[in-house]
C-alpha cells in the first residue's frame, strides 16, 4: 500500500513516515486485503483543532477524537479488488496530536506505540471494520489490531494475555 503522509504541527520531529509503513506493512500480513499493491491511502497528523472540524463537518460530532477515517472503498470491492489495474484509493485518516498524547499518558504507553495503534485502527476501519456494529465485530478488530501491534514489538493495547 502507498501511504500520503501530512505531517502539521503540534505533532513533534520524529519518523511518522516510517512509523505509518511499518503499521501498514505489519497489517498487510494479516490482513491480505490490505496488501493489494494498488491500495493507497493519505495519513494527515494534525491537531485536536483539525480532527474537532473535521468531526463536525463530517461526522456531525462536535468534538475532536483520537483518529478519524474516511473510507472510499466499499468493503466488497476491497476484497474483489484485483491486484493488477489502476491505483485504488482507499481512503483517508486523521490523527490528532492532543488526544493522542493525552491517552497515550493516560494508559502509560510510548506515544509512538499509541501513534502506530490509532494508525492501525484507522486502516482498519477503511477496509471495512467497525467495533460499532456489535461485540463480535469489535472482538475481531481488536484481535487484528494486536497481532499488528505484536509484529511492530509494541504490548496488547487492550491487555489481555499475548498468545
Amino acid at each position: 500500500m502507498e501511504l500520503d503522509i501530512d505531517v502539521e504541527e503540534p505533532w513533534p520531529a520524529g519518523d511518522w513516515h516510517g512509523l505509518a509503513a511499518r503499521a501498514a506493512e505489519a497489517l498487510a500480513g494479516i490482513a491480505p486485503e490490505l496488501a493489494n499493491p494498488r491500495l493507497s491511502a493519505s495519513l494527515l497528523f494534525t491537531s485536536d483543532a483539525e480532527v474537532h472540524q473535521l468531526n463536525r463537518e463530517w461526522r456531525d460530532r462536535d468534538k475532536p477524537t483520537n483518529v478519524l477515517s474516511f473510507p472510499m472503498l466499499e468493503r466488497d470491492d476491497l476484497l474483489d479488488l484485483a491486484a493488477d489495474g489502476p491505483p485504488e484509493m482507499l481512503g483517508d485518516i486523521a490523527l490528532a496530536h492532543e488526544t493522542c498524547a493525552r491517552e497515550a499518558a493516560d494508559k502509560g504507553v510510548p506515544f509512538d506505540h499509541h501513534a502506530a495503534h490509532l494508525i492501525v485502527h484507522g486502516l482498519l476501519h477503511l477496509a471495512g471494520h467497525d467495533h460499532e456494529i456489535g461485540e463480535a465485530e469489535a472482538d475481531a478488530m481488536e484481535a487484528l489490531e494486536t497481532k499488528a501491534l505484536a509484529i511492530l514489538g509494541i504490548a496488547d493495547p487492550y491487555g489481555g494475555v499475548p498468545a
